[in-house]
């Protein structure tokens, strides 16, 4: 009861101090809404807009990287592949095609096809598949600040304050730096490259949790602060790459791409 009451006055003590970093703060970044075909809803009020798309796109996700590792493990946030997917939609400047993991699916249903068991009429055949003329390829780098503080403190003990340290870890300030390099598939050259960045308050629920329950079913890019701002980031970092592609110009060099370059090596 001692260790309880003490766990819950500490615990107490970190909200009453910092009340405002108990909030949310709506981002006129953060995606949100929806998207069919070239029509919108409720798009972020910043989201950067086309009137025609200017390709094709996939998104592709390195999920060996070390970010991926901690943004799934130890902020136990799922793939970004859709968000990104769904700002790219909305601002109409490309088109999506699939590529991960519902790729299979299509493939499935032509192996379907192809063996005779799915019913004639269905329309599915050779040359229908859209290419991709671009590929996109997020990535994260996370900075934080006073990652101890009284969450660390409290994270050396065991039990009940070793779950409250979990909770109270989350009092700090983060930061999210996003970076989406854009690829032509035909060459393999990259075209171009953007970064996007913002900052979260926020108080946190921990992994810890009470009772071995556990928080992190509560995580997500719409409900917790670590998954906003990982997605405010990303539409900045979108933003500012469909500027970039709008005043696109073709890197040139003598005697052309791949031909040796300029550079030469002495005898």
């Amino acid at each position: 009861m001692k260790i309880a009451f003490a766990a819950a006055a500490v615990l107490a003590l970190a909200v009453a101090s910092s009340p405002a970093q108990a909030q949310f703060s709506k981002k006129k970044n953060d995606p949100q809404g929806s998207a069919g075909g070239a029509n919108a809803q409720n798009t972020g009020a910043n989201l950067e807009s086309c009137d025609e798309p200017m390709g094709t796109i996939a998104v592709v996700e390195e999920q060996e990287g070390d970010w991926y590792r901690y943004l799934t493990t130890d902020m136990r946030l799922p793939s970004t592949v859709p968000v990104i997917r769904m700002l790219i939609q909305q601002s109409n400047c490309f088109v999506v095609v699939e590529r991960g993991r519902a790729m299979q699916n299509m493939m499935q249903e032509r192996a379907l096809q192809d063996s005779g068991e799915i019913r004639g009429g269905s329309n599915f055949g050779k040359g229908q598949m859209v290419a991709a003329d671009y590929t996109v390829s997020p990535s994260i780098n996370f900075s934080q600040k006073n990652a101890g503080g009284i969450g660390g403190a409290l994270g050396h003990f065991g039990g009940a304050l070793g779950a409250v340290g979990a909770l109270a870890g989350g009092l700090k300030f983060g930061k999210a730096e996003t970076m989406l390099t854009m690829i032509d598939n035909r060459s393999g050259v990259q075209i171009g490259v953007a970064m996007g960045a913002a900052k979260k308050t926020s108080f946190g629920l921990g992994g810890g949790g009470f009772g071995g329950s556990g928080f992190g079913a509560l995580g997500g890019y719409s409900n917790t602060a670590e998954g906003k701002t990982i997605a405010a980031a990303f539409g900045e970092a979108y933003n500012n790459l469909v500027r970039a592609m709008r005043d696109y110009k073709p890197q040139q060099v003598k005697g052309g791409l791949g031909k040796g370059g300029t550079l030469k090596v002495g005898d």
